[in-house]
Formats: structure tokens, sequence, C-alpha cells
């Protein structure tokens, strides 16, 4: 088969082409032999694409184009908006620096409390926002809270006590909390499971940019202290407040919401598109309308509980370094500007290795040895920092902090989504993973206390727990994986696990078909 590309206008999408169902896949659905004419009609009626011609045959290089088509489009966007989040739910680190708290005349463990409140909303909030977000449409509710949370960011700058402080705290919490789950699972709407880790990598890529961008701004704004009578932490807020505003009125022009209605593809492209992830995996697609039961797929699964367990691991060591690096390098003996400008060189190395192990573990599909090597680079980091040694010593160790936790993330969220199948359970089973996983974040906002500088043992010991919690979950997660996959490849040999369409879309992941990757 023959894809011809019209060479003028539209090089890179797919116009007049031979179009056919993939016959292996084709092969795979026909040898479920009780498939009803109703099964049937629902493996062809996915994300909306029984109105678009069947999808055309692609060659690697014209499926690369095509993928790098829908990056150049959907990406962009996305990163710059996570950005921002990271930027404005971090940035208080930097302002502590520039005179928050004495400022604000916080006392004792205020400080972390403030902290604390963030994270309690932001967990709660996460599943029923993902659970609103095909309803609501994601071109309109991803923006929306994009300007919301860039709002209050912007009103946190006129704060005057503590108790404002912990209030805005809270909406911001409230506000933020659909969008990294939203996004994630969003992803999972456009891209198969082989392709998500490096997208993932791309927009969480830009948390680590945001920690290096943090600094530097930081450090430039300082030089605004006492402009029309406010100080350097309030133009921080209101500056970087004022940003997300902007980049949400952009979302809400450049979004698109779901390959069956992107007006940037042709219909072969959003047909081809939408065939591969819905054949990702399973040989008859999977479930894409709502049902109740879903939600207790989500709730009853073990491995959503167990990577809940893998993704504390990590999201715990990421909040304690980003939220407390700046106050953790000034008792290096630097002035808080420099202390500011010397956590930038962290997250450029972070970055750098974060987009290494995406790359490399989508080209072998594995996910496990790249959690695993962050988690080897957090234990280095923090035995470092928990250790008597030079300051310097010290500095080099919070590179391993940074990196280990940044670069393992998008491979702890990746993995999960890539084994939980059918949209709405994957969609709780995510929000439930990332909502309650984040906890750890507010376990790691009071660890680090005042009365603990210089050295920080308390915190630094709590992080090396949480890596010692990873070092146990994953292995553990991959040897029942392993399990399950040699269990139903014997199964299926054996000639068992014939079922209908019907019975295994509504098996989702337990479908003897279904492989789990790790």
């Amino acid at each position: 088969m023959v894809l011809s590309t019209d060479n003028d206008d539209k090089k890179n999408d797919i116009t007049t082409v031979e179009r056919v169902i993939d016959p292996e896949k084709r092969a795979l659905a026909a040898s479920h032999s009780s498939v009803s004419d109703a099964d049937q009609l629902s493996v062809i009626d996915f994300a909306g694409d029984a109105a678009l011609p069947p999808p055309p045959v692609l060659t690697k290089e014209q499926e690369k184009q095509l993928y790098r088509k829908l990056d150049m489009r959907l990406m962009p966007i996305l990163a710059l908006m996570y950005l921002l989040s990271f930027l404005d739910r971090g940035n208080i680190g930097n302002a502590k620096l520039q005179g928050l708290t004495t400022q604000l005349n916080l006392v004792g463990n205020q400080y972390n409390i403030a902290l604390t409140m963030y994270f309690v909303p932001y967990c709660l909030f996460e599943c029923p926002a993902n659970l609103v977000l095909k309803r609501f449409r994601p071109s309109r509710w991803l923006p929306a809270i994009t300007i919301a949370w860039g709002t209050v960011m912007t009103l946190m700058g006129l704060v005057k006590n503590y108790p404002q402080l912990v209030g805005v705290r809270v909406c911001l919490g409230v506000a933020e909390a659909g969008l990294f789950p939203g996004v994630v699972y969003y992803l999972t709407l456009w891209y198969p499971r082989a392709m998500l880790q490096f997208r993932v990598g791309i927009f969480f890529g830009a948390a680590s940019l945001a920690g290096a961008f943090s600094g530097l701004l930081a450090f430039g704004i300082s030089f605004m202290s006492g402009t029309a009578g406010l100080e350097g932490w309030s133009w921080i807020f209101i500056l970087e407040g004022i940003a997300t505003v902007l980049v949400g009125i952009l979302a809400l022009f450049v979004m698109v919401d779901f390959p069956s209605t992107a007006k940037f593809l042709t219909p072969e492209e959003k047909s081809y598109v939408i065939w591969k992830k819905k054949y990702d995996n399973s040989s008859v697609g999977e479930e894409e309308r709502f049902a109740p039961r879903h939600i207790w797929a989500a709730f009853s699964d073990w491995q959503v509980w167990l990577h809940i367990l893998v993704y504390m691991s990590v999201i715990g060591p990421l909040y304690g370094i980003s939220l407390f690096l700046p106050t953790i390098i000034k008792t290096f003996g630097f002035t808080d500007a420099i202390s500011n400008l010397l956590t930038v060189p962290p997250y450029v190395f972070a970055t750098i290795t974060l987009y290494t192990f995406a790359i490399w573990s989508d080209h072998i599909q594995k996910r496990s040895p790249f959690i695993l090597a962050g988690l080897c680079m957090l234990l280095v980091g923090f035995a470092i920092n928990i250790a008597d040694v030079p300051s310097g010593v010290k500095y080099f160790g919070t590179f391993f902090c940074v990196a280990g936790s940044y670069a393992s993330f998008p491979g702890v969220v990746s993995w999960l989504g890539n084994n939980l199948a059918g949209q709405y359970k994957r969609g709780v089973g995510m929000a439930l993973h990332i909502g309650i996983g984040n906890f750890a974040g507010a376990i790691a906002s009071n660890v680090f206390r005042t009365q603990d500088s210089p050295r920080y043992v308390l915190g630094h010991g709590i992080m090396l727990m949480f890596v010692g919690i990873g070092f146990v979950a994953a292995p553990t997660v991959v040897l029942l994986y392993a399990h399950i996959n040699r269990k139903r490849e014997r199964v299926v040999a054996a000639g068992g696990g014939q079922h209908s369409a019907k019975e295994l879309r509504a098996m989702g992941d337990r479908a003897p078909d279904f492989r789990y990757m790790y």
C-alpha cells in the first residue's frame, strides 16, 4: 500500500490514500467468534470515529510526521501552562528569601503550615476534576483553571498577614488541582502508550525549567523591592500571576479537544490517530462511554494503590527539594540573591536528565528501570546532604536530589497510565494516583524545619524514607506485572480466554490479550 501526499500545500498531511484496516488487528478482532453485530458496531464507533473514513496505512516515517504534527500543536501550550503552574506553586520558596516571612511576621512553623494547606484541596479536587474534564471540554476547562489560579497568584502578592496567606494558598490548591492529572489524562487520549512518556516528559520538563526560571526571575525581581511600596516577594507573586492569566487567555484560542474534533487534522489523520489509540491496549479497542462501574474498577484495582506508593517515593523528595532548595543553599553561606541564582544549575541538569530518560524509556518501552535509576540518584543526593560534609559537596548532592526526582517522575505517571484500560477507569485511576500520592508533598512541606538548620537532618532523613518506600514498591509492581503477563500468555496458548468483543472491552486491562508494560 502506498500513501501519497500533496507536496505543495500539505506536505505532512494525509490526503489521497488507499484506506484499509490493519489486517493483523482485523484478524485478532475476528478471532473472537462470539462477536455480535452490536459488538462490531461498537468496535467501529470509538471516540467519534464512526463518521470518519477508515484509517490509512502509514510508513514509519509518515507516522512520525503525523505525531510530530500533533506535538507541535499540543505540547507547547501544555508545557507553558505547566511551567507556570509549577512556578506559581513553588515560588513561595524564593519569596521567603525576599522578605515574605519577615513582613508577614511568620513565626514557628507557620510558613510550613501555609505550604501544607496548598496540598489539602489540591489532593481532594484532582479526582472530581478529571471526571468533568471531558464534559466541560479540555479546550475550555484547562485554560479556565489556568486563568483562575493566575488570578489567585496575583492576589497573593497583596496579602498582609498569615491568615490571608493560608487562605490564598488554599484557593491556589483548588484552582491548580485539575491541571496535571487533566493534562496527563488528556495526552492518553491522543498518544499510544509506547509514545506517552516522552510527551509527559516534554510536559513535565517544564516543571524543572520552572525551577530554573524561578531562581532567575526571583533574582531579577528582587531589584524591584520598594516599587509602589511593595517588597520583592510581592512582585514575584504579582508578575508571575499576571503572566499566568495571559497564558490562560492564549490557551483559550489555541487548545483543541479531541482527535475527532481537531480541525488541524485531515479526516484521514483523525482516523489514524483514533485507530492507533483504539487498538493500543486491546484487539477490540477500549471502552469510551462512562458508567459508574468504571469508578469502582479504579478504586478496587491493586495496581492503583501500589503505584501510589511508587508515586509518593518520588513526589515527596520532589516537593521537598523544590520548596526548600533556596533555603538549603543559603545555609551553605551564600546571600539571599546568590542562593536564588544557584538554584538554576541543578534544574538545568535535571531537565537534561529528564529528557534523556523519557526518550530512552519510550524507545525500549520500559518504565521501571528509569524510575529505579532516579531513586538511586535520590539516595545518593540526600545521603550526601544528611552527612557532615563541606558545603561544596552538599551543593553537588543537590544536583542528584533535583535530577533524581524530576527525571523519574514522568515515568511514574506514564507507567500507571500505560496499564489502565478504559478511558474513564484510566481517568479516575490516574486522578487517585496523583491526588492521594500528592499528600507526600504535604508531608515534605513540614519536615525542613527552621530549628533544624543548617543540616536539616530530619528533612533529609524523611526524604530517604520516601526513597526506601520506592525501592520496595517499584520492584514489587514489576514482579506482579511479569507474573500476570506470563499467566495470560499460558491461558491464551492453551486456547482459553475466549470472550466476545463486548466482554473484552468491559474487562479492560484484565482481558487475556492485555499485557502490562513494566
